[in-house]
């Protein structure tokens, strides 16, 4: 199978992920519901996972999430270091620290958050792809991204703002932002369809048939090519 985009797409969902979780130490206010800087960004994490299930089948995705986990570390040790080292201006320093500071445990919370959303989206949009088979794509996204919101934001929540701010406020993002960011990709599902099918003229998709679903599984470099995987050349449904 031919992979001409696929390191395009992983440089961008590295850095819509890094991006998010630098932004995402500021909650911010809208009407009644209160989300991290993050939410206007974050959703296109998972129309990206979205992408890269649909046409490189879940071991394509799973390389790609762990690429997603080891660059969310690096930056929370650079951000880390950075932090203590000595700064020529003190105020600076301090307000550096203030906002970088907490960074590394928002990145931790995101790693699992997303270690557990984001294979839980991949899961349900490659079994629903086999169940319909490759039919009614916009079907899988919006089931997928619920789904894997939902656990994510849950995780995310609780484990980077608990303790930090009420209860209330972390089951509010919860149901709020996971409804949100399933609405965002119901929206752009157009876009979705546009970009999926062109991708899909170029490089063909994979049926994961027999598939190995342990995020920790080793056929990472050759699943897609694998006998057990159907590869087909066609226009999506």
């Amino acid at each position: 199978m031919r992979k001409i985009f696929y390191p395009y797409i992983m440089v961008a969902f590295v850095t819509v992920l890094i991006l998010s979780n630098t932004v995402a130490v500021k909650l911010c206010p809208f009407g009644p519901f209160v989300w991290t800087a993050a939410i206007v960004l974050f959703p296109i994490a998972y129309i990206l996972g979205d992408v890269i299930t649909e046409v490189y089948g879940y071991a394509g995705a799973r390389r790609i999430f762990w690429v997603g986990l080891v660059a969310n570390l690096s930056m929370a040790l650079v951000y880390t270091i950075a932090d203590r080292l000595p700064a020529l201006d003190p105020e600076f320093g301090a307000k550096f620290g203030v906002v970088l500071r907490q960074v590394p445990r928002i990145a931790a919370a995101s790693m699992v958050g997303v270690w557990c959303g984001q294979f839980s989206n991949a899961f349900v949009m490659s079994k629903m792809k086999i169940l319909t088979k490759g039919r009614w794509l916009w079907t899988r996204t919006i089931a997928s991204t619920l789904v894997g919101e939902t656990v994510d934001t849950a995780v995310f929540a609780f484990l980077g703002f608990a303790l930090t701010v009420p209860w209330g406020v972390i089951g509010q993002m919860v149901y709020s932002a996971a409804l949100f960011k399933t609405l965002y990709e119901a929206a752009v599902t157009p876009l979705t369809y546009l970009v999926v099918n062109a991708i899909k003229r170029y490089e063909g998709e994979v049926f994961d048939y027999k598939v190995n679903y342990n995020p920790f599984g080793r056929e990472i470099a050759h699943s897609c090519d694998q006998l057990h995987q159907e590869r087909v050349h066609r226009e999506p449904g």
